[in-house]
């Protein structure tokens, strides 16, 4: 809810729980205007098949259109050419009684403000996940030190140790054939 302003919740004289819900409302009284400039109030079977179809694919959310729907179910109701019992009912899909859930056991820190309680929510939260990510970076710096690949911490000195065994191994190598060397009498 963060930037909604009253005003942003208002729509059609209702007041809404978020801004999307009040412009759902503002968008079906568009919608409802639309219809009424183009429905023929003289034809009344129309009329009924229009709000059965509405009803049917629940065209309207918001009391604005529900109001409407009711309107229109009571115009279908004063004519005699539309039997009563072909007028289905408005279904209503939210709850119309909210009970909050009942707590096991009080809240200890209910006596404080609720600007105070989030705020120390919010900083023992900043806190644990800060050690945790401070763990984490430890744990990868003494990875990447133990580990025998080359990385960017340790990777000179892997070089380093790679080509100084390549220069001893050389070494010994050309050791060696100058030993045979000298067995053979091929060098003086």
């Amino acid at each position: 809810m963060a930037g909604e302003t009253q005003a942003s919740r208002n729509a059609e004289g209702f007041f809404f729980l978020n801004a999307e819900d009040a412009g759902m409302a503002a968008k079906e009284k568009k919608q409802i205007e639309y219809l009424e400039t183009h429905l023929d109030y003289r034809q009344p079977e129309q009329v009924l098949t229009l709000y059965e179809r509405m009803l049917r694919e629940r065209v309207f959310k918001t009391p604005v259109g529900v109001i409407y729907l009711k309107r229109l179910q009571e115009f279908l109701l004063e004519q005699p050419e539309v039997d009563s019992a072909r007028i289905p009912m408005i279904p209503v899909y939210t709850p119309c009684n909210y009970v909050p859930q009942k707590r096991e056991r009080p809240v200890r820190s209910a006596a404080r403000p609720p600007e105070e309680r989030n705020g120390t929510t919010r900083l023992r939260f900043s806190v644990v996940l800060n050690v945790l990510l401070l763990v984490a970076v430890i744990a990868m710096f003494v990875i990447a030190l133990s580990s025998s690949h080359p990385n960017i911490l340790n990777y000179r000195s892997a070089i380093l140790n790679e080509y100084a065994s390549w220069q001893q191994e050389l070494s010994e190598r050309e050791q060696i054939i100058r030993d045979k060397e000298r067995d053979l009498k091929i060098i003086e």
